[in-house]
């Protein structure tokens, strides 16, 4: 099902232009038009769904078979060194387009990307906790 209000689905539509390099019956890669790196592509399933939380069980599915093809022909055709795949689920991460999508980010050595943070050891108390809360036990 479309959302008449959503850019992506308009775009997976064909209602509004969009430079398409990959689709199936449940997918459709496009290129980003404020790329992070050269190729830097999304992919979206055709139906909507908001977020992470909400995207069906079989479109996530099909959405990440389709970011590893691309993936590969990343590495293959434009040279990647290495691939980046990120969704942002929510505000508080960055979503700016509330269609579920992953980014698919071909990178290249010594390209301008860095890490949004400085990956640094945490306080393990602190860790322990979060994964009992996680886990359940």
């Amino acid at each position: 099902m479309a959302d008449p209000d959503c850019i992506f689905c308009k775009l997976a539509s064909g209602e509004l232009p969009a430079t398409i390099v990959d689709e199936d019956e449940r997918t459709i890669a496009f290129m980003d038009i404020a790329p992070a790196t050269r190729g830097h592509a999304l992919v979206i399933p055709r139906a909507h769904s908001a977020d992470l939380l909400s995207v069906d069980r079989e479109d996530l599915g099909a959405v990440a078979l389709a970011a590893q093809r691309l993936a590969g022909r990343m590495k293959e055709r434009l040279g990647a060194d290495g691939v980046n795949l990120l969704n942002s689920c929510g505000p508080a991460a960055w979503q700016t387009v509330f269609h579920f999508h992953v980014h698919v980010i071909p990178r290249y050595d010594g390209d301008p990307l860095r890490l949004p943070w400085f990956p640094s050891e945490g306080d393990q108390a602190q860790i322990r906790a979060a994964a009992q809360e996680l886990s359940g036990r």
